[in-house]
């Protein structure tokens, strides 16, 4: 096994090869180790996220350094029939890079039976393992904006069928009509790890499949009586978040949440409401709504000026930070930000908003969570009046928020691939500034710099976990800054990771701000003590 820093709370166990990787995943599940917090096997490693305060990063290799790897794991009971028409765009490709026919390669896929090895990538997304090794072909050189959902696909060793529309690099064999992710079915992901999964030809087989439709969500209209806000304005549409969804992995759900966590955290206790109540977070301000009912709202995050316009056209100031009483027929809106990103907008009480997997977070790439909120929605207030607390006016910031134009120094953890790169491209990473783009999201910030990174060759990387923070780097060379709705795996390598505490203030940064990494150490394996 070889110890790989991922950031100040996870390592990435590099071993062998696939079987190794899910012999140790299934040994700590077995018998876990006080500390994991959560694990995220991939194709040759297992990403583990720990608490630092209860075990060092050594400590724990060095526990998990004696597991027996040799064991396989028994097949699932368990098996899944996927029917597919075979018409994929690449399917012509495919048979030209095998040297095999069109005819040959649908016989070798429907004649072979995977196995589930992991989840990834997306909601729903299963790596396929265990096909014909003929079938074995690499990713696509430039990969697609968009495939549709439904798409059955090839990469490497993996077979895999995309659950929603995505970019994506994979090779398009065919099409299924089959919902690999339907959030109101248990489980949501049709493939779990450790399933039996078999194709079939529906055109062949001259079998046709009746595929139920969606059941219909029930209807929660807020009734005209209840206290509930009308949005008036959203020009970036506003999504509840609290501090994440956790234990989803093994269906391919990362944690997203509260970019901002501290302004979060500082905006339910303004109101007074019990720790991780939902909140709106609010990009770029605009946000403008009708009270219905008496409420008492908390901001924090982003400086964004507040007016109030009550019924008879009187307006007030406020800002940040405070507690704010509104009445029946106030307008609130909250004005563009003069420094940072983000804020977070709390009712004391909180929110009528269903959980979604155990959580309000709305995750925008897997397309988890709440509905985005935008104008002409009608959110209901709790009338909640137990488990609260008294309302604070004292919340200070976290840290002074940047602007567009600044520069935002960030602390890194340099791995889990840093060696991937030249010692060049290491030097780059660090001493030029890396500017914020127009193209940057929840997913992500997308970084643009004078001189790309540079790498060692181009060789491809096994699909692995990925962490918030981190620092992945196309074939481009302008890198990518993983922010909380990042996917849970990915193919590219992750020269870096940025510090936890600074996660925050990541999530803060504006377009057009330029951004220096800083690293904490310099990069070298975890060695286990002894």
């Amino acid at each position: 096994m070889r110890f790989l820093p991922v950031s100040l709370t996870t390592i990435l166990v590099e071993l062998a090869d696939l079987d190794e990787t899910l012999a140790l995943f299934a040994a700590l599940q077995a018998d876990p180790i006080d500390g994991i917090e959560e694990m995220v096997p991939a194709a040759r490693t297992l990403m583990i996220r720990f608490r630092p305060e209860r075990m060092a990063a050594a400590d724990l290799a060095a526990r998990i350094g004696t597991r027996d790897l040799s064991a396989k794991i028994a097949p699932s009971e368990h098996l899944v029939e996927i029917p597919v028409r075979y018409d994929g765009e690449d399917l012509r490709d495919v048979a030209d890079l095998t040297g095999l026919s069109v005819e040959e390669v649908v016989r070798r896929h429907t004649e072979s039976e995977f196995t589930v090895a992991f989840c990834g990538f997306a909601p729903g997304f299963g790596y396929l393992v265990g096909g014909d090794p003929v079938l074995a072909v690499p990713r696509r050189k430039s990969p697609r904006t968009r495939i549709p959902a439904g798409s059955v696909a090839l990469a490497g060793a993996f077979s895999g069928v995309y659950p929603q529309a995505s970019p994506g690099g994979w090779q398009i064999i065919g099409t299924t009509p089959v919902r690999m992710w339907d959030i109101d079915r248990e489980p949501g992901a049709l493939f779990q790890p450790g399933y039996r999964v078999r194709f079939f030809d529906m055109e062949a087989a001259g079998r046709t499949v009746s595929i139920p439709e969606p059941v219909a969500k029930a209807d929660r209209t807020v009734a005209a009586d209840a206290p509930q806000f009308k949005v008036l304005a959203a020009p970036m549409p506003a999504v509840f978040q609290d501090l994440g969804r956790f234990g989803q992995t093994g269906q391919g759900v990362s944690a997203s949440g509260a970019l901002d966590r501290a302004a979060f955290n500082a905006a339910g206790r303004i109101v007074g409401n019990p720790a991780n109540t939902p909140a709106l977070e609010l990009t770029l301000g605009g946000f403008s709504f009708e009270s219905t009912a008496r409420a008492v709202i908390g901001l924090a995050g982003a400086a964004c000026p507040v007016t109030v316009r009550d019924a008879d056209g009187r307006s007030r100031d406020f800002s940040i930070l405070q507690p704010i009483a509104l009445e029946p027929g106030d307008v609130v809106t909250i004005g563009h930000p003069k420094a940072g990103m983000r804020a977070y907008l709390a009712v004391r009480g909180g929110f009528d908003v269903a959980p979604v997997l155990g959580s309000a977070a709305t995750d925008t790439l897997a397309v988890v969570g709440p509905e985005p909120v935008t104008a002409g929605a009608v959110l209901a207030l709790k009338s909640r009046k137990e488990g609260l607390a008294s309302v604070s006016p004292d919340e200070l910031r976290a840290f002074d928020l940047p602007s567009a134009g600044d520069v935002v120094t960030l602390d890194v953890v340099l791995g889990p691939r840093t060696d991937w790169f030249t010692q060049k491209g290491i030097e780059t990473l660090t001493s030029q500034l890396w500017q914020v783009t127009p193209q940057s999201s929840r997913v992500g910030i997308r970084l643009a710099g004078e001189v790309p990174l540079e790498r060692k060759d181009s060789a491809e990387l096994p699909s692995e976990g990925t962490a918030t923070g981190a620092i992945q780097v196309p074939h481009s060379g302008q890198p990518v800054l993983f922010l909380a709705d990042h996917p849970l795996t990915g193919g590219y390598p992750v020269i870096g990771a940025v510090a936890e505490y600074h996660l925050d203030l990541a999530g803060q940064i504006p377009i057009n701000a330029k951004i220096r990494f800083r690293p904490i150490g310099p990069f070298a394996d975890i060695a286990a003590t002894r």
